[in-house]
């Protein structure tokens, strides 16, 4: 059997057992490609047409079957790819992920790298704040982005932290990301670490109906950190609510804050309809990640 031929083969098996996709990948063919690829040890950027394409390589029959035990698990357990493989990228950059946290994802990350965000910061930009870090991804790009700032990633998943301490760990930002543990902005030591100039948050957002809808997929990530309910709403906002009214105080005067709310902003706009953002485009439209500066959020308070 060639690469292309197990690759999709490997797509047909995903469509027919109907898994879902959305944690690294949106369709079967490029889920099959990401597994059987790293079942067999080649680089996920391996050609597949083109000049150097590896597409008909083939391949032994002892390789087929370790790709074939891959597929079976992500089939029959739901188990994103990520959690199969113990790997997630984001951007281009690799990150260690387990069952502790949620396989990132944020179109923050985008915006990051991209330079959107760029025009709201400052020359002075340099304290960070990736609040709901998980496994650190964004605290990291943030870091490997603006090589002189200082970065702080916070969670309240003791667990998370643990894997986040693996990815700051894994690319040398000891000295300049520094993990805490935080109920939102409640920590001392994460406020004694302010003001911050920039807060990225990819909070938990999904409102109650959505929660009952997940594929299993979804459900196989902490719902600590998907549920926007935890403090007895249904709108997915409760998180958000806490954070508006308190991150002025821990911002600087000229701080903006960027915030992920995914598919939720009709329920974003209901909770704070008077409140002045700038939505942001991403690969997935103008309506998931938004931008808000102190003096908004200030306006809000009043």
């Amino acid at each position: 059997m060639t690469l292309i031929e197990l690759i999709e083969s490997g797509a047909q098996q995903l469509t027919d057992s109907k898994v879902s996709f959305g944690h690294g990948t949106t369709n079967a063919f490029d889920e099959s490609a990401w597994l059987v690829l790293w079942a067999l040890g080649l680089p996920l950027g391996t050609q597949l047409d083109g000049e150097d394409s590896k597409a008909n390589m083939p391949v032994a029959h002892v390789e087929t079957e370790k790709v074939a035990t891959l597929l079976e698990a992500r089939i029959h357990t739901r188990k994103p790819a990520a959690y199969l493989t113990q790997e997630a990228w984001l951007q281009g950059v690799a990150f260690y992920v387990d069952e502790r946290v949620i396989v990132p994802r944020s179109l923050i990350a985008e915006l990051i790298v991209d330079g959107s965000i760029d025009y709201w910061l400052k020359a002075s930009t340099h304290t960070v704040l990736d609040l709901c870090t998980g496994n650190g991804s964004l605290a990291i790009l943030a870091a490997l982005t603006y090589p002189d700032v200082v970065v702080t990633g916070s969670d309240l998943s003791a667990d998370a932290l643990a894997v986040a301490r693996i990815n700051v760990d894994k690319h040398l930002l000891q000295s300049r990301v520094t993990l805490l543990e935080s109920d939102g902005l409640v920590s001392s030591a994460l406020q004694a670490r302010g003001p911050f100039d920039l807060i990225l948050c990819n909070p938990p957002y999904v409102n109650a109906q959505s929660m009952a809808d997940l594929p299993a997929e979804y459900r196989a990530e902490p719902a600590m950190a998907l549920s926007g309910n935890q403090a007895g709403g249904s709108d997915g906002m409760d998180f958000i609510r806490a954070l508006l009214k308190d991150a002025p105080r821990h911002m600087s005067q000229d701080g903006v804050l960027v915030l992920e709310i995914g598919n939720e902003r009709t329920y974003f706009e209901a909770a704070f309809a008077q409140l002045e953002v700038v939505w942001l485009e991403t690969s997935a439209g103008e309506d998931q990640v938004l931008l808000v500066t102190r003096d908004a959020l200030l306006t809000l308070r009043s």
